[in-house]
């Protein structure tokens, strides 16, 4: 059976260094708890054994709460623990190898930064992309200046797949970038650093049921 569509609305991304002290396991399950439904492990200062044990728990716990998991650039062990998808860069392996080694039926996501990058990753084939810093963040502080609002929406605009913006997304501006023609949401902090990342989550989701009903 095919893959449907990314069928999520917020791209949940890990970084247990801002966990405050918390087990990242834990973390994740509290904002899974709050309604999340798409989770990219991305701990990419582990070794190969230990991310993929980490992986193979959050498998688990994603497969619990019928969420999908992609696994950051390490398409082996998004194989091995039989993840919904990767997600890749510049830097990772070629989509179209991810894609022979993953087949057809798995989630290929790609970060973007500019919308050339963009249109070629659609090109390749990816299934939806990340596109930002949209707004200032210190974790993509190295990828220059945010690229703020405008440029999401010329990307929305030009690409057929699915666009989550990435970046200093926070709920008072989800409805600024869905205005914009976003398919989603994809942070990390805004979740993964609250003191209640379950309350979290349902705030935002909330907030994008109220977006939805605003559109339709």
């Amino acid at each position: 059976m095919a893959k449907p569509a990314a069928d999520f609305k917020i791209y949940l991304i890990t970084d247990r260094s801002q966990c405050g002290g918390l087990r990242l396991i834990d973390v994740v399950e509290d904002a899974l708890k709050g309604g999340v439904t798409a989770v990219q492990l991305r701990e990419k200062d582990l070794s190969s054994r230990e991310f993929y044990e980490l992986a193979y728990d959050m498998r688990k716990l994603t497969v619990k709460y019928d969420a999908r998991l992609l696994i950051n650039d390490r398409v082996d062990i998004a194989m091995a623990v039989d993840a919904d998808g990767v997600h890749l860069g510049s830097n990772s392996m070629p989509v179209h190898r991810a894609r022979r080694l993953l087949g057809p039926d798995r989630f290929i996501g790609f970060s973007c930064h500019n919308q050339v990058n963009a249109i070629m990753a659609q090109e390749s084939g990816v299934d939806f992309i990340t596109f930002g810093p949209v707004y200032y963040t210190p974790s993509k502080a190295v990828y220059g200046k945010p690229v703020g609002v405008d440029k999401l929406e010329s990307v929305t605009n030009v690409l057929q797949i699915p666009v989550f913006a990435l970046g200093g997304i926070k709920t008072e501006n989800i409805p600024e970038v869905m205005a914009a023609g976003a398919s989603g949401i994809s942070l990390v902090s805004a979740v993964i650093a609250s003191e209640d990342p379950r309350a979290e989550a349902e705030a935002m989701i909330a907030m994008l049921a109220t977006n939805d009903s605003r559109e339709s």
